[in-house]
């Protein structure tokens, strides 16, 4: 649902729904996220780019995570952000990301549960 369309047959409202539920379905079943820091700040230090590494690290993994995006959040000078949140874990926040580090990203923290505690600036504990 990341593009927005108008809707001009019953035919694109119905493929419409099945995104949606196949977006809330990942959601509610790995209850796994990942969020990218979009921001003016974020996207000037390269974080369209970590985006796309991460789109394209999760389709060559097969790994089904919601990913979504933020605003800046005043951390400019770490930019670009990417937070990796687990149900029942932490908020993980990696900073001055790069396309290279995600394929590692994934692989230790979402694959094998160890985030990569080099490049962690923060975490909020699930309470």
């Amino acid at each position: 649902m990341s593009e927005t369309k108008a809707l001009t047959s019953l035919e694109a409202l119905r493929r419409l729904k099945e995104e949606a539920h196949r977006e809330i379905h990942v959601r509610e079943s790995t209850g796994t996220k990942i969020i990218v820091g979009m921001g003016t700040c974020g996207i000037a230090a390269g974080a369209r780019e970590v985006m796309r590494a991460v789109l394209d690290e999760l389709a060559r993994q097969e790994i089904e995570v919601q990913v979504t995006t933020v605003g800046c959040i005043g951390m400019c000078a770490q930019e670009p952000l990417l937070d990796i949140v687990q149900a029942g874990g932490s908020r993980v926040t990696y900073g001055k990301v790069n396309p290279e580090m995600v394929p590692r990203i994934i692989k230790d923290h979402l694959v094998e549960g160890r985030p990569v505690e080099e490049w962690v600036i923060g975490r909020i504990i699930d309470m």
